[in-house]
């Protein structure tokens, strides 16, 4: 999918933005760069608050978009339930906002939506995850190179584990979501060829309960000592894991290696008291990013169609480093 992305990126990037920034002619809607005192009403439809990375993440967004820094937030999460948050959206139009942000539960099924947003004149900012809408639809993303991450994670596991036969078990995030499927793409690209041989995968929402499950299962289907690997989509199902393989009397980054996603404080935690063996970081504070972003798209600004925000990855030092000064 994000191969899919980049490439629609790609061509929409040279198109001039043709979204204006008002919903409607009120005294109150943005003059077109957020300055000379005028709010900007905007719809930020989040995802839910499956993880700690998504708190951070709503934090960030709330933040960025506060009335001291000229916003009127209209604020939704759909609990992880796409069709819910639809109806939020369809609901951000009928407010009149500005412009609606997204954070996108699943890749598929925006199209309607989205053209009704365009018919409004109301410009589409997605956040965290992507679509596979037509790139027109929207006016551009920022968030993290999910797939990147997950090259990465393979890469951990392919120099450090893979060189011997290994069986991994794998938790996914939320079937259909960008992050799962990209994060699945690009670990899978990086540890071919090495001796690593995925024995099950199953999606645990990116919950620590959901994650927890999940490794239960699979550990009353082939015991402690029939797997040797997990590969986690994100650090709460990571979290999740290691309460399920101490369960069942194993040691979490000994007996089972775990590598996970995300750089969460409870992750870089388990990671620096040895518990989980490597984290990838997926940064959740993309707020001031996408509060500078809607504000030219306001101001009808050329902006780049993806944006990519920085990440990092840890071992367990880097991990006892990073924690005491840990934003998040």
């Amino acid at each position: 999918m994000k191969k899919k992305f980049l490439a629609g990126v790609a061509i929409a990037s040279a198109m001039t933005l043709f979204l204006t920034g008002c919903g409607s002619g009120s005294d109150d809607k943005a003059s077109g760069s957020g300055g000379g005192g005028d709010v900007i009403k905007v719809g930020f439809a989040q995802t839910g608050s499956e993880s700690g990375w998504r708190s951070a993440n709503t934090d960030s967004m709330k933040k960025a978009f506060s009335k001291e820094n000229g916003f009127d937030l209209v604020f939704n999460a759909a609990d992880n339930d796409p069709a819910a948050q639809i109806a939020a959206v369809r609901s951000f139009i009928n407010q009149g906002v500005d412009a609606i942000v997204v954070a996108p539960i699943v890749e598929d099924g925006w199209d309607d939506v989205f053209k009704e947003a365009a018919d409004a004149k109301i410009p589409v900012i997605l956040e965290d995850r992507t679509v596979s809408s037509d790139p027109s639809l929207y006016a551009t993303w920022i968030g993290d190179n999910f797939e990147a991450e997950g090259e990465a994670a393979g890469k951990w596991a392919a120099d450090n584990v893979g060189t011997a036969p290994t069986k991994m078990v794998v938790l996914e995030g939320t079937t259909g979501s960008s992050a799962a499927n990209d994060r699945a793409t690009g670990f899978d690209k990086a540890i071919a060829g090495s001796k690593i041989t995925k024995i099950d995968s199953q999606t645990g929402d990116f919950t620590r309960d959901g994650g927890k499950k999940v490794m239960e299962g699979f550990l009353q289907k082939y015991g402690k000592d029939g797997i040797d690997l997990v590969f986690a989509h994100n650090d709460d199902m990571a979290l999740g894991a290691i309460e399920a393989i101490k369960a069942a009397g194993a040691t979490p980054g000994k007996d089972i290696k775990i590598v996970s996603i995300d750089g969460v404080h409870d992750g870089m935690q388990a990671l620096a008291d040895g518990e989980i063996n490597y984290i990838v970081e997926c940064n959740p504070l993309l707020g001031d990013d996408a509060a500078a972003l809607v504000k030219k798209v306001i101001g009808k600004e050329t902006v780049e169609k993806a944006n990519f925000a920085k990440d990092g990855a840890f071992d367990q030092e880097q991990a006892k480093a990073a924690l005491p000064t840990r934003a998040y």
